[in-house]
C-alpha cells in the first residue's frame, strides 16, 4: 500500500503507479463497506473542495458533493458561466486563489485541445491537489470506477480477461474521446486483452494508443484495433460500447454528423451481446442514447452493470479525496 499521496494531483490515471491505483481502490472498498454499514468516516472534516464546471454534469457533480458531505467536508459548486472567468480570470488566478480558499480543486473542462491544458495550468499554480473531473483527453474517475466494478465482477486478477472498448452510434453530439482513451490506458495495465473497435474516422490520439500498447507489453496482456463492430463482441468478457466524436478527423460538427450517419447500425443489441461470453457484462459511463446507442433490452437487462458502475464513482472519488486532501 502506498501511504504518501497527500497533495497529489489526479489529472491522468497514467501518471499514478499501479501500486498507487491499487491503494486508491483498497481505500474505495473500505469506504464502500463503511457506507453500507452506516459507519462514520469523516476523514475530511472542515475541508472544502472547489468544483469548477465548464460542462454540465449529473453523476460527477452529485457524487463529488455527496462524497465530500459523507466525509465531513463541503463541496462548492462553481459554474464557470457565473464567475468572472468570462471576464478575464485566468487559469493561473483560479489556481492561486481557489487554492488559498479551499483544500482541493476539481475541474471539468472538455473543450477540444484546451481542457487538459487548462487543468494543468491551474494545477501548476495551486497549492492544493487538483482533480480532473473530465477533460478532452482523460476521464480518470470514470475509469477508476469502471476498474473497481470489473474487479468486483471478475476478481482482482484480470489477466486474460477481454474487454471490448468500442465506438457506438449516437445522434446527440460530438462527445469527448476521454472515456475510451482512459479505458485503453488503464485496462492495458492490468494484463487484460484490450480490443479497441471503431470506424476508421473515430481513431484515438496516436500517443494514447502507443502508451496503451506499451502498458500491454509490461502487463502481459494484448492490444488490438478492429473496425468491425460485430467482431469486437465475440468471446469478450466486458463490453463497453459508447459514442465519441471523430475529433482526430474533423472538428466540424456538420461534417461529424455526416460521418456518424454512415454507422447508425453500430448499436448494442441482444443479438450482439449473445456473441460474447455467457458471463459477459455490459458497461456504459452514462448517459446513453437509448435505442440508438444501445437497446433498452441490453441496458436494462441482466448483463448490464451500469448502475453499479455509477455508484462506484462515489467510492473511488471519496478515496482519491481522502488520500490527497487530508
Amino acid at each position: 500500500m502506498q501511504t504518501d499521496l497527500r497533495g497529489r494531483d489526479l489529472i491522468s490515471e497514467q501518471e499514478w503507479t499501479r501500486e498507487e491505483i491499487d491503494t486508491l481502490l483498497d481505500v474505495a472498498w473500505d469506504l464502500k463497506r463503511k457506507r453500507a454499514l452506516g459507519e462514520p468516516h469523516a476523514y475530511l472534516r472542515d475541508k472544502v473542495l472547489a468544483m469548477l464546471f465548464f460542462f454540465t454534469s449529473t453523476r460527477t457533480r452529485a457524487s463529488f458533493e455527496a462524497g465530500m458531505a459523507q466525509m465531513g467536508g463541503h463541496a462548492q459548486f462553481i459554474d464557470s458561466e457565473t464567475t468572472q472567468i468570462s471576464h478575464g480570470d485566468t487559469a493561473k488566478e483560479i489556481g492561486q486563489i481557489l487554492g488559498r480558499y479551499c483544500d482541493g480543486i476539481a475541474i471539468r473542462q472538455c473543450d477540444w485541445n484546451f481542457g487538459n491544458k487548462y487543468i494543468r495550468e491551474v494545477a501548476e499554480n495551486s497549492r492544493v491537489p487538483v482533480l480532473n473531473m473530465q477533460c478532452d483527453v482523460y476521464h480518470p474517475f470514470q475509469i477508476l470506477a469502471d476498474l473497481m466494478t470489473i474487479q468486483e465482477k471478475f476478481g482482482r486478477d484480470l489477466r486474460g480477461k477481454t474487454i471490448n472498448v468500442s465506438w457506438a452510434y449516437a445522434a446527440s453530439y460530438q462527445k469527448p474521446i476521454s472515456v475510451p482513451q482512459s479505458l485503453v490506458l488503464l485496462m492495458s495495465r492490468y494484463g487484460m486483452n484490450v480490443r479497441l473497435t471503431h470506424p476508421p474516422e473515430y481513431r484515438l490520439m496516436p500517443d494514447i494508443v502507443e502508451q496503451a500498447k506499451e502498458n500491454t507489453k509490461k502487463s502481459g496482456g494484448s492490444f488490438e484495433i478492429s473496425h468491425d463492430f460485430d467482431s469486437g463482441f465475440k468471446d469478450a468478457d466486458i463490453l463497453y460500447p459508447k459514442s465519441w466524436g471523430c475529433w482526430m478527423t474533423t472538428e466540424d460538427k456538420e461534417e461529424s454528423g455526416k460521418i456518424g450517419k454512415k454507422y447508425t447500425d453500430w448499436i448494442t443489441d441482444e443479438r450482439r451481446m449473445a456473441m460474447a461470453k455467457e458471463h459477459a457484462v455490459y458497461m456504459h459511463c452514462l448517459p446513453a442514447d437509448r435505442n440508438i446507442e444501445v437497446t433498452d433490452g441490453v441496458i436494462d437487462g441482466p448483463q448490464s452493470v451500469v448502475y453499479d458502475e455509477a455508484e462506484n464513482r462515489l467510492h473511488v472519488q471519496k478515496a482519491a479525496m481522502a488520500l490527497t486532501m487530508r
